[in-house]
């Protein structure tokens, strides 16, 4: 007798954005010029402010899950961003922070 679980794991298959992203790299190391929109994950290195926040958070105990729809300090910035940036308001409670699109997009979907 089968699991569930076992069926469903059977059932996976590779990741469609990772098998892109390795596609766009060995055209890349092949010389080929490619511009690459398989994974949401900038060509750059991490600003310095970025990291010197996330050591200063990390050395302040911010080392443990957040709730899951993002740490209210964090929601309130978006709201202002949008204020000031597009003129658009919304609510704290109206914002969603997500790890990354597939993960908010599953939790859309299975709602």
């Amino acid at each position: 007798m089968q699991s569930t679980l076992s069926r469903r794991i059977a059932a996976l298959e590779p990741s469609a954005t990772l098998t892109m992203a390795a596609k766009a790299k060995e055209l890349k190391a092949s010389g080929r010029k490619v511009i690459s929109l398989s994974l949401g994950e900038p060509d750059f290195n991490t600003p310095q402010h970025i990291c010197d926040a996330a050591v200063k958070a990390m050395q302040e105990g911010k080392t443990r899950y957040t709730v899951s729809s993002g740490i209210p300090e964090l929601k309130q910035a978006v709201c202002k961003f949008y204020q000031s940036r597009h003129g658009l308001e919304y609510k704290p409670e109206n914002i969603t922070v997500s790890n990354g699109a597939k993960h908010c997009l599953h939790n859309v979907f299975t709602v």
